[in-house]
């Protein structure tokens, strides 16, 4: 099973190192090839250069390394041998260069330490590792020492020690407490570098006697711990009263409050320091100071600029931090420290060193016997490095001689190689601060062509596009290509190709006629072969309906489409984006065949929809923006400026216009004083202005709110602006809509619309309301009342006319002088009733009605019409009494005659008229008795026909239910119908108005028959009813119908009747289908009026019927 995994790694490894190849052959990375060909070793893994391992675990020294054939393994130790048969504690895993030393079964690791050097080798060459230094590492524990309470006086600077023990690698230091809780830190108290904990100022809180240091080992995942250490902070007050105590009266440090310092630093120590570090590394840099208030550190690289992008500041900028260092930020670093009382600083020389690193790295060559090449190693470094060659792991100055190198510095120039030319030679650069090795190859093979790319492999492409034909090859020398189109088809040349030095074939613009068999040749000296592929080409996809931009509300429905052309031979896929992301994971967005429709939009929404369309040649997108626009956030941060007794200037910040613009403010207020919790229309400013100014009446105390409008709608109230009140003052209006009206025939009630709060301007809000009778020499009489909207003066005369006037007062003074208006007092029922009634009949059911008008005096109110009271006495017809029913018709104002419609015909009304006022009715006018003239009758009450026979039929009907007037007689018209519902000839019958019955003779046997019915008076005919009957059929007849059918002549010729009808509706069949236009409305006309119906002769065609039957149609 190990050696399985060995030879898969190995293909890996080879595919890996084959990609790196500079030469004048390249190697395709084919598996079965990669297989064949012989390669010298490289090395694919090994463990780093500094390898810390756990002393506690086994000991694993990576070294994997792939050639063909595989290669072999070798280590030295400390530059010897290791013999690794000789330690038992020692193994190498199969078809592997890993060595496993086993810790966990009694070996040390510390027997182990060492530096370690791998070889794989096979016939072609050897490849080394880098040298691998071994150390297992360490975490000892804390000396113990005795730690004395640090005892400090509160300002004074402090520095805690930490000093952990030297491990391998170095732990990483914090600070906590006793409930291992780390220590907060601060601009005042942070963790230097070094571990230590430095305080630039102590306080009172800082007191505590657990400051533990730890120290976390990564490598061995142990935490070690110092033992507390203890912090007292002395107050000066305290301080004092301690010495006072004992000191009598010597007080050495007096009443001296906590001294304020200026800054010094606690590290890095002195105005100077330097500082290197390698290039790439991360460059720390701290400076931390004491002083009181706390000092703040400022950096600056003197002579330059702090580079961008790659500083940092740390610990409170107390570190600066700068990544990936570069010879470029060598120079001098200054920190300031600063405080109120003044400032230090110190200047830190930073010099960038640089371990060697690679400029050009030497790369595997793959030639053919005679060729040339070079191998390159260019390194750098400061101080630059050196460079040394190795081949197969041996100094090049002692290696086996070989005609065909040469070294020449940095680089090795191969010419004319032959096949025993193939090693692997190593390149080291290296200075004081590190080396660099690198393994490369040159493998000298000669190798016949060979196609790599499958036979008859299908290459598809979209119309229009470029179309690249493989042909991967490998040979050495090096093959040629050429290219066919065709099984016998010429080789390809011309502009309208392109060949590829890979031996791809690029049809740079493909068509349609593109498509075919494309042949591809190799050959070199060691032979020639051939390979058959073929090229499609398919129609591109298209978005024939794309999506487009949208404006939706929120919380409504949208819907983008994108509908697409394809190839029918390929299969798309659709792929809607938001944003270039995917659509949420939302059920309100429902994806469909050649749409996106979202539904419940909201404003995460907003933003662009993309529809992919992918198929296995192409892609196509488009995309559209979806603006979701809503009613604006409500303005906020209302302010209130400028200050007057009449007006204020108000401001706000408008909120979100939510994708539609702000088209005006409306500015309401709230008067507090008056109508709290009230809020009303002030002014309303276009959307571009966010102040105002704004006008104010006295004595109100006003809150004002902003509502912003866009086209979708308002939005919600800003919040309320602070309250503001105005001073009081005289009012500037008087009250509205004064009226004086009587409720009572001997009194006035003056009434008004009360002034709102605002508008009363100050308190104490009254009325001073006057009046005197018009047109009569009196005195104004005034009474002022309290804040109410009614007056009633009593005892006045019956509706006469008044002057009026209202005028508002409050604590301050008057209104200004307010305008009168003119009232009446209360009205009283008219007194007299209209005279000279007149009645003019126009026809049966109208009639004008004529009147002289009342006395204006009479009236004793406002005039506001006449009332005609009429009513139907009786029928003249019926002479029979019935319910009286009285209709009233009203006429608006000093109007003296009317119209009475719906009269019925011949019949005897009575009607009077009366004067009407506010008050009501007066007496009514006498009776006036008028009659209406005969109107043609309704249609009859039924029809009626029984008793059918052969040749009788009996009609039996109701008289009309409104006879409107004297019935002179009935018009009966009859006709009859044929079985293909033609009407014949028409028969009128007059029938004297005392009849309600009638007897038809001398009608046709087994024949239907249409009644028309109506009644007439001296005015003339009324609506007709409408019925149909049939006779009844005769038996005899029947029977000798019968007998005739039995003989053969009549079956003869009603065979040839039937015969030659066939024909005939085959030829109107034809006729019609070709456009021929079918006489339906004669059919239609069959019932229409008898008066205006054609007269046809009757056929005598007419169907047979046993029982008699009818059809009823409701009358016309």
């Amino acid at each position: 099973m190990m050696k399985k995994k060995s030879i898969s790694a190995s293909k890996a490894s080879l595919v890996f190192f084959l990609c790196q190849m500079i030469s004048a052959l390249d190697v395709p990375l084919d598996s079965k090839l990669l297989e064949e060909l012989s390669q010298p070793p490289t090395i694919t893994q090994q463990s780093p250069k500094d390898y810390i391992v756990d002393p506690r675990e086994n000991i694993v020294i990576q070294c994997e390394a792939k050639g063909k054939p595989p290669p072999s393994f070798s280590w030295t130790r400390n530059g010897t041998h290791f013999d690794i048969d000789k330690d038992e504690q020692v193994t190498m895993k199969p078809n592997s260069g890993t060595l496993v030393i086993n810790i966990m079964n009694g070996g040390k690791a510390e027997a182990y330490e060492g530096v370690y050097q791998c070889t794989a080798r096979n016939e072609r060459g050897a490849a080394i590792s880098n040298n691998i230094v071994i150390r297992p590492s360490r975490s000892p524990l804390w000396t113990k020492e005795k730690l004395e309470p640090n005892q400090v006086r509160e300002g004074d600077s402090l520095v805690l020690h930490c000093r952990p023990p030297v491990g391998l690698p170095p732990p990483i230091i914090f600070w906590m407490d006793n409930a291992f809780q780390r220590l907060p830190q601060s601009e005042r108290v942070s963790q230097g570098l070094n571990g230590d904990l430095y305080f630039s100022n102590v306080q009172p809180e800082d007191t505590r006697e657990d400051y533990i240091c730890y120290a976390r080992f990564n490598h061995t995942q142990t935490i070690q711990q110092k033992q507390p250490i203890s912090v007292k902070v002395f107050s000066m007050d305290s301080l004092n009263d301690t010495i006072a105590a004992n000191l009598s009266d010597t007080d050495i440090y007096g009443a001296k409050p906590v001294t304020e310092r200026p800054p010094i630093l606690l590290t890095p120590t002195g105005t100077t320091s330097n500082k290197v570090e390698l290039r790439g590394n991360v460059l720390l840099l701290e400076c931390i100071a004491a002083g009181l208030p706390t000092p703040v550190i400022r950096w600056i690289k003197e002579g330059g600029e702090l580079p961008a992008n790659r500083t940092f500041f740390e610990n409170f900028k107390k570190t600066l931090k700068i990544i990936d260092v570069s010879e470029a930020d060598s120079g001098n670093y200054k920190c300031i420290a600063r405080n109120i009382l003044g400032s230090t600083h110190h200047v830190i020389s930073v010099t960038v060193k640089a371990a060697p690193y690679w400029i050009t790295a030497p790369r595997n060559l793959v030639l053919s016997p005679g060729e040339d090449g070079t191998l390159i190693c260019r390194a750098n470094g400061n101080p630059k490095p050196s460079i040394s060659w190795l081949a197969n792991g041996v100094p090049i100055a002692i290696a086996p001689e070989d005609p065909s190198r040469k070294v020449d510095g940095d680089t090795i120039i191969f010419s004319a190689v032959q096949e025993r030319s193939s090693a692997v030679y190593q390149c080291n650069a290296s200075n004081e601060y590190g080396y660099l090795l690198a393994n490369a190859f040159v493998n000298v093979l000669a190798e016949p062509p060979r196609i790599l790319t499958p036979a008859n492999k299908l290459y598809q492409v979209i119309l229009d596009s470029p179309a690249l034909i493989d042909c991967a090859y490998f040979g050495s020398p090096k093959p040629e290509i050429e290219w066919f189109k065709g099984v016998k088809g010429s080789i390809l040349r011309g502009n309208e190709y392109v060949f590829h030095d890979n031996g791809t074939l690029e049809i740079p613009v493909a068509q349609k006629d593109s498509t075919g068999t494309y042949t591809c040749v190799a050959r070199n000296e060691l032979g020639k072969i051939q390979n058959e592929v073929q090229l499609e080409v398919k129609d591109p996809t298209m978005i024939i309906k794309q999506p487009e931009y949208k404006v939706i509300q929120r919380y409504g429905h949208v819907s983008f489409e994108c509908i697409i052309k394809h190839d029918s031979t390929l299969i798309p896929t659709v792929i809607w984006l938001k944003d270039n992301d995917e659509l949420p994971d939302d059920e309100r967005f429902l994806v469909g065949k050649d749409n996106l429709t979202i539904m419940n939009v909201t404003d995460k929404d907003d933003g662009t929809y993309t529809c992919i369309v992918n198929t296995t040649l192409d892609s196509v997108s488009a995309s559209a923006v979806l603006t979701v626009v809503a009613r604006p956030n409500p303005p906020f941060d209302l302010e209130l400026t400028g200050q007057l007794e009449r007006s204020i200037e108000l401001s706000w910040i408008p909120g979100d216009e939510n994708n539609s613009p702000i088209t005006s403010f409306v500015i309401e207020y709230e008067d507090g004083l008056h109508e709290p919790g009230v809020w009303h229309y002030q002014t309303e400013v276009p959307g571009s202005q966010t102040t105002v100014q704004l006008k104010l009446s006295p004595y109100v105390n006003y809150s004002f709110r902003v509502i912003a409008v866009n086209e979708i709608g308002r939005s919600q109230p800003s919040e309320p602006s602070e309250q503001y009140l105005t001073k009081s003052a005289n009012p500037d209006e008087n009250p509205s809509n004064v009226q004086g009206i009587g409720s009572e025939p001997d009194n006035l009630v003056i009434t008004w619309e009360s002034l709102k709060g605002f508008q009363s301007n100050g308190p104490g809000l009254q009325y001073k309301v006057s009046w005197r009778q018009k047109d009569v020499d009196d005195e104004w009489t005034s009474v002022v009342v309290a804040n109410v909207s009614k007056y009633i003066v009593s005892g006045t005369p019956t509706f006469v006319p008044y002057e009026i006037k209202v005028q508002a007062l409050n604590d301050l003074g008057y209104a200004p002088e307010p305008s009168e208006v003119i009232g009446h007092s209360g009205e009283d029922l008219p007194m007299v009733a209209p005279g000279n009634v007149q009645v003019h009949v126009i026809n049966s059911t109208l009639a004008k009605v004529h009147w002289d008008p009342v006395p204006l005096k009479s009236v004793r109110g406002h005039l506001q019409g006449y009332k005609v009271y009429y009513w139907k006495v009786q029928s003249l017809s019926r002479r029979s009494k019935r319910h009286i029913e009285k209709k009233i018709l009203t006429f608006r104002g000093n109007k003296t005659f009317g119209m009475l419609p719906g009269l019925e015909p011949y019949s005897s009304y009575k009607l009077n008229v009366r004067v009407v006022n506010g008050k009501g009715e007066g007496p009514a006018s006498p009776d006036k008795v008028f009659k209406t003239p005969e109107g043609v009758p309704s249609s009859p009450s039924f029809l009626k026909i029984t008793n059918p026979t052969l040749d009788s039929l009996t009609l039996e009907w109701g008289s009309p239910t409104h006879p409107n007037g004297v019935l002179i007689s009935y018009i009966l018209k009859f006709q009859p119908i044929n079985n293909t519902h033609e009407l014949g000839p028409l028969v009128e019958i007059r029938i004297p108005a005392n009849e309600s019955s009638l007897i038809l003779k001398n009608l046709n046997y087994s024949t239907r028959y249409k009644f028309y019915f109506n009644a007439q008076t001296s005015v003339g005919s009324g609506s007709q009813i409408t019925e149909e009957a049939v006779t009844i059929m005769d038996e005899a007849m029947a029977s000798r119908q019968v007998d005739i059918a039995t003989q053969g002549w009549f079956i003869g010729l009603m065979c040839a009747v039937a015969l030659l009808i066939l024909i005939l509706l085959i030829v109107c069949f034809i006729r019609r289908n070709k456009g021929g236009k079918y006489p339906v409305k004669e059919k239609e006309d069959a019932h229409a009026d008898p008066e205006i119906q054609p007269m046809k002769e009757d056929d005598g065609t007419f169907g047979e019927y046993r029982l008699f039957s009818f059809v009823s149609s409701a009358p016309f």
